[in-house]
Parts: C-alpha cells; sequence; structure tokens
C-alpha cells in the first residue's frame, strides 16, 4: 500500500517545528540551575582562596619573625675567633659599664652595647629599657638582647664600635686603629653586633598592627647610635625562657625567665659558673585585618603568660621554638 500526505499533513509538520513554551521553561530551569551551581562553586573556591591566602599570610610572618630572631640567638657570643666574652677587653664590668671611654650610645642604658658577659639577656613580660619602645610597649611581652660580632672579618672603621680577636683575647676598640696587643697577621676585625627584640603596640608600616621591632648597633655620623627598626607587623606576642647550664657539664639544668640573676656575672643570684644553652621562643602572631566569620574563642598560653581569649575576628597562630646557642659550650 502507498500512503500519500497531502499539504493538510505538510502543514501540520511545518507547525511542529522549534520549541514549545514548556520545552522553553524547562531549559531555562536548567539553564538558571547550572548557573547557580557554577555561581556557588565559585564563590566557595574564591571564599577557600581568601582563607588559605591569609593562613599563608599569618604563616609567613610567623616564620620570618622566629627567623630572624633564631639567626641572632644561634650566634650570641661569637666574638670572632673566640666564643669567651670574659677574655674580651673593654667590655663593661662590675662598677664600670664603660671602663675604655668607648662612645657607647647611651639612649638605651650604661653597658647595653658592652656588656658583653651577658650575651643574651631580656626581661619579662615588660619592657624596661630607657630608651622608649616605638609605638609603644605590647603589654605582657618579653624582650630579648642579643650580643655578639659579625662572623666574617670586616675593614677597620673609624667610629664604628669593633673588636680585634685571636682565639685566646679580644679587645673592643672604636678608633678604627688595631690595638697594640695584637698582630695584624695573627688576628681579625669584627664589628660588634647588638640587637634588642620586642613588640611595639603599633606598627608604622600598618597603623593599629602589634609589630617586632629590635633596637639594633648602628652609624650614623660616623659614630654609633641605636636604630630603631620594624622586622614584621603582625607579631602580637614574643616570649623566651633561656635553657641554663648550672653544673658545667654542656646539658641544660633548668629553664629560667630572662632577667633572671642565675646567669648575670654581676647579680646577687648569680650561680658561678651557669651559662645560657638554648633559648625557647614563643610568637603570637595574628592577621593585619579582621575577616568575616572568624571568632578566635582560643586562649593563648605562650611561654609563662596566660593572655587570655581575644574574642575578635583577627586570625591568629601561635609558633615554638628551641634554640641551640652553638658558641656557649666549653
Amino acid at each position: 500500500m502507498i500512503t500519500t500526505f497531502g499539504k493538510s499533513s505538510q502543514r501540520l509538520m511545518g507547525e511542529q517545528s522549534g520549541l514549545t513554551l514548556v520545552e522553553l521553561l524547562v531549559a531555562l530551569a536548567i539553564g538558571s540551575f547550572l548557573i547557580i551551581g557554577a555561581v556557588q562553586i565559585y564563590n566557595q573556591s574564591r571564599q577557600a582562596f581568601v582563607i588559605n591566602e591569609s593562613i599563608a599570610r599569618v604563616q609567613e610572618t610567623a616564620q620570618f619573625a622566629m627567623d630572624t630572631i633564631e639567626a641572632d640567638l644561634r650566634m650570641a657570643s661569637n666574638w670572632g675567633r673566640n666564643s669567651r666574652p670574659l677574655a674580651v677587653e673593654g667590655r663593661s664590668v662590675a662598677g664600670e659599664p664603660n671602663p675604655n671611654d668607648l662612645p657607647e650610645p647611651a639612649e638605651c642604658g650604661d653597658g647595653w652595647a658592652l656588656d658583653l658577659a651577658m650575651t643574651v639577656d631580656g626581661e619579662n613580660n615588660a619592657y624596661t629599657l630607657p630608651c622608649g619602645a616605638q609605638g609603644g610597649a605590647q603589654a605582657n611581652s618579653d624582650f630579648i638582647t642579643v650580643r655578639r660580632a659579625t662572623v666574617l672579618p670586616v675593614p677597620l672603621e673609624p667610629g664604628r664600635l669593633q673588636i680585634q680577636t685571636t682565639r685566646i683575647q679580644g679587645e673592643l676598640f672604636a678608633d678604627g686603629v688595631i690595638p697594640a696587643a695584637f698582630m695584624p697577621d695573627d688576628s681579625t676585625t669584627h664589628n660588634l653586633l647588638v640587637n634588642t627584640y620586642y613588640v611595639s603596640a603599633d606598627s608604622d608600616l600598618i597603623p593599629g598592627v602589634p609589630t617586632l621591632r629590635r633596637k639594633t648597633l648602628a652609624m650614623a655620623g660616623g659614630a654609633p647610635q641605636i636604630a630603631d627598626q620594624e622586622v614584621a607587623p603582625g607579631v602580637e606576642n614574643l616570649q623566651v625562657q633561656f635553657g641554663v647550664d648550672v653544673d658545667e657539664d654542656n646539658t641544660v639544668d633548668r629553664y629560667v625567665n630572662p632577667g633572671d640573676p642565675i646567669y648575670d656575672p654581676q647579680a646577687a643570684g648569680y650561680v658561678p659558673g651557669a651559662r645560657v644553652m638554648t633559648a625557647r621562643v614563643w610568637l603570637v602572631v595574628r592577621g593585619i585585618s579582621a575577616e568575616v566569620g572568624i571568632q578566635d574563642n582560643r586562649d593563648y598560653e605562650p611561654g609563662d603568660i596566660d593572655l587570655g581569649v581575644p574574642n575578635d575576628q583577627f586570625r591568629r597562630m601561635q609558633v615554638s621554638k628551641t634554640i641551640l646557642l652553638r658558641n656557649t659550650r666549653t
């Protein structure tokens, strides 16, 4: 049988081509769901990126601040060719903070630069130096002072505090002339380095943010000066404890807070032969700005201090490290 289509059948088929209203609405609904899903995925990815970026910035700040302090502490009591501070002439001694009348800057107190017997020192939960803390000192934070010499020999430089050293002795000087007791071929010249690390309540770079700063021995106008340098904005608290060897067996016997008289040869509570062997350092670091959706309810207890619960919207982390002072062993 042969079937033929008339004009009416052809017209009916033409009228059915294209999309109906129902089909169009279904397509729009499916497309809308796909777009909404894509937008949600984008927002979630962006939120994850922002969170990861914030965490990374806090971690970077903590790592940089800790690395800066660690590099100094590890080399404390390095005086060039020897590591015996009591063998360096011209250092502070009891009753004479500057026995050779060297041009020591006085802002941070007598002996701040020349008290080489105290290769590391500090204060517990307070800032007590007479040189003011730039931006104001952060409450309940320690400070650390580290004294040492440059590792590599340097040229003579008039006006700079330098140390001429051999394997058995050393001498501080500042006139650019090797002291008479030393032969140029048997000794080396090194710059004296002194740094005090503390936490300021207000950053110069990012106002309103606490920051790690340091007072450092520098040169200006041909004479020693004390410069105040910003190290790492975001550091909120610094704590330290010193591991002390009291029986001269090159092992740590106890940990004490900075300022403890046990390791200070000029203090009444000094234990003869006691030496600082290690330093435990804690840092509490916070983000630069508050973040929506964060509520910091952690109780921070670095070192010997309980900082309590911030109850704010800043991201924080607490890090700690025990650092060996390489040059304090006999």
